[in-house]
């Protein structure tokens, strides 16, 4: 079951925190493992089951460097990042997109999703304004459906059915969660993008970004060698991630932090140094907050350095603005009081 993670109180018109009043209160998941996969934190129960949404791109992402793909369809570091990527449509991002569609031998109108606007606001406004059509290669998952896409052409599926939950590119992909997350435990639904999703126990999301933190614990030296170039990548161009200024690619740019967001709530991030995987999931879906529980979860473990808690100012993470960017509450840590559902391992 889920537990309180964060509570926020607005403020009266005098903005005198003595004075605010409980507004909101966001439950959900937290959970954090060691290097060898023991639980050493948690709020709420960590084997109820949880999907990874776009969390698990970094996962899926694997097979092509354990394939070589890369190389073998020259395929750029810079550009191979957007193969994990929740990218919100900026030029470098539908270049590289473009790009590796070009270098794999497919047209943007295999792309199984509807076409659409970019997510960044100042990428559709460019758009509108060069009068550019709505495109699939805008999607924000398009750079993990160009990967599933290579993949498939190497395994000698029809590349077409790429999508489908019996196209041979799934079974590759659902073997490398069941590696990295240590469970043969898995759900299987249909993301937002069309293609399948996978959920395991909460538990085994923080494992696998353990494993991406700690690549020397994956049990594959193969998929231990991909692991390791897809990581120092997503490091050496945390942009292409998502974008400049957005939250995964802000903890990205910390060399300590691998992190990756997902709809629905889901944030996980793998500490190299603390050698620790963490997974949070808000079930009212929201991602408000986010920036909030990283800051308090990596200060809980010594993580936390000037740079990226500057970096974070940006998402207003304790003290919430209005649309006028005016100051109008405050958000408070609910995971770590007496009473609630929360456990240090001893």
């Amino acid at each position: 079951m889920y537990t309180q993670l964060v509570s926020e109180y607005r403020f009266d018109p005098s903005e005198n925190a003595q004075n605010a009043t409980f507004d909101l209160m966001h439950y959900g998941y937290i959970c954090v493992v060691d290097e060898n996969s023991n639980v050493i934190f948690h709020a709420g129960d960590t084997e109820d089951m949880v999907f990874y949404r776009s969390a698990s791109k970094p996962i899926q992402a694997l097979p092509v460097f354990a394939y070589k793909l890369d190389e073998k369809f020259g395929i750029g570091e810079m550009e191979s990042v957007i193969l994990s990527a929740s990218h919100v449509g900026e030029e470098m991002h539908i270049q590289a997109v473009e790009d590796i569609l070009r270098k794999g031998g497919f047209s943007e109108d295999i792309l199984c999703m509807k076409p659409t606007k970019p997510t960044s606001e100042r990428a559709n406004e460019a758009r509108i304004r060069d009068g550019l059509p709505l495109r699939k290669i805008y999607h924000t998952c398009s750079g993990k459906h160009t990967a599933l896409l290579l993949i498939q052409k190497y395994l000698g599926g029809a590349p077409q059915d790429y999508w489908r939950e019996d196209a041979p590119v799934f079974k590759e992909i659902l073997d490398t969660i069941c590696l990295m997350a240590e469970t043969d435990r898995v759900k299987v639904g249909v993301d937002g993008c069309g293609v399948p999703v996978f959920a395991v126990p909460m538990k085994n999301i923080a494992v696998s970004y353990k494993n991406l933190a700690c690549t020397d614990k994956i049990q594959n030296d193969v998929v231990q060698a991909a692991a390791d170039k897809n990581i120092a990548r997503i490091a050496k161009y945390p942009d292409m991630i998502s974008g400049e200024n957005y939250l995964s690619s802000v903890l990205d740019s910390d060399p300590n932090i691998i992190a990756k967001d997902g709809a629905n709530g889901v944030l996980t991030m793998g500490l190299k140094e603390q050698r620790i995987g963490i997974a949070v999931k808000l079930v009212d879906g929201t991602q408000e907050s986010w920036a909030f529980l990283a800051l308090e979860i990596l200060r809980m473990f010594g993580a936390l350095t000037p740079e990226i808690e500057k970096k974070m100012e940006i998402f207003h993470p304790t003290y919430f603005v209005n649309d006028n960017e005016r100051i109008v509450g405050q958000r408070k840590c609910e995971f770590l009081k007496k009473g609630n559902s929360f456990v240090f391992a001893k």
